[in-house]
């Protein structure tokens, strides 16, 4: 896929949802993000950790029974164990289950950034993570608040391992759950409204490694693509991984691999390849800078800007 293949899909793209008689929401919202984006920097940035980019939560429901997911990706590793939490009605542990979906990746990046923003692990809650997810979409009925607050839970109980490898023989691992302090059951006012908490306190382990890792997102291409797991898991990764490709040596991906990524959940290749390409056509409107060409052999990456220029000044080294 060529810069000129690039414009040709984002123009497909403008084409289409402009001639269509009932524009769905995702087409009007990709559009005047990729607008927004093409015009001006971003005034806010979300984050993720690198570990986070490279491999990623389920897209949907495991299903009952099963509460372990591991991912590898080169040299990132992800292990994530469904936790309890103690019902103070009944007194008994339940497990809550494992956080799977675009929910619990759109609020691990605000929790990120807020973290980051303030040099702090401890993200007041209260009223901002209300507006976060009202900006990108999340909040058009009490149904999405319910399960958007079911995935913050999830999230919130999960003992997650990240560990990098470095050379042969060296790697660094944590062993934490993201959050280290959170109200579980949430409480409600006199009118019986479930409130957000009023601080999530991010482990400090993870925290550590947030400041070291940290890959810097445009807020707009992540509302842009808030409906789509495998979407923000692209975007997220192309984000961290273009940059790093050596300008002149461009780095291929046979389909095998594509698919083993981002395509676990797919038996056949071809059933596969048709969402990929859907997927890579709606990041490449929120990433007009990326470099790459897709073919019947595989993906072809090549030196491309991140989609948000540097490291931003709030992150601490250190």
């Amino acid at each position: 896929m060529t810069d000129d293949d690039q414009q040709s899909l984002f123009v497909d793209l403008l084409a289409t949802t402009l001639t269509s008689t009932a524009p769905s929401r995702v087409q009007q919202r990709l559009i005047r993000s990729a607008v927004e984006i093409e015009a001006d920097d971003p005034d806010a940035i979300l984050f993720q950790h690198t570990v986070f980019c490279q491999t990623g939560l389920p897209y949907r429901d495991p299903g009952p029974g099963v509460y372990e997911w591991e991912r590898v990706q080169g040299r990132a590793s992800l292990l994530i164990e469904a936790g309890r939490a103690r019902d103070p009605k009944s007194g008994k542990w339940l497990k809550l289950g494992l956080p799977f979906g675009p929910k619990p990746r759109l609020i691990l990046a605000y929790l990120n950034a807020e973290a980051l923003r303030t040099g702090s692990p401890v993200v007041e809650v209260e009223d901002s993570l209300t507006a976060f997810v009202c900006r990108i979409g999340l909040c058009r009925d009490g149904r999405s608040i319910r399960t958007v607050k079911d995935q913050l839970s999830r999230l919130s109980a999960a003992e997650i391992r990240l560990a990098v490898t470095y050379g042969e023989a060296q790697a660094r691992q944590v062993n934490a759950h993201i959050v280290g302090e959170f109200d579980l059951w949430f409480p409600k006012d006199a009118r019986q409204r479930v409130l957000w908490p009023t601080t999530v306190t991010l482990d400090p382990r993870y925290f550590e490694s947030l400041q070291r890792h940290a890959v810097p997102l445009d807020e707009r291409a992540i509302a842009a693509l808030s409906h789509s797991a495998i979407g923000l898991d692209l975007y997220c990764w192309l984000a961290q991984r273009l940059h790093r490709v050596c300008p002149g040596k461009p780095a291929f991906i046979p389909w095998t691999a594509l698919k083993e990524q981002f395509g676990w959940n797919y038996g056949r290749m071809d059933n596969f390849k048709r969402v990929f390409r859907q997927a890579l056509c709606m990041v490449l409107s929120q990433y007009r800078g990326a470099h790459l060409e897709l073919d019947d052999r595989g993906m072809t990456l090549r030196n491309s800007p991140p989609p948000v220029k540097g490291r931003v000044a709030l992150i601490s080294k250190a």
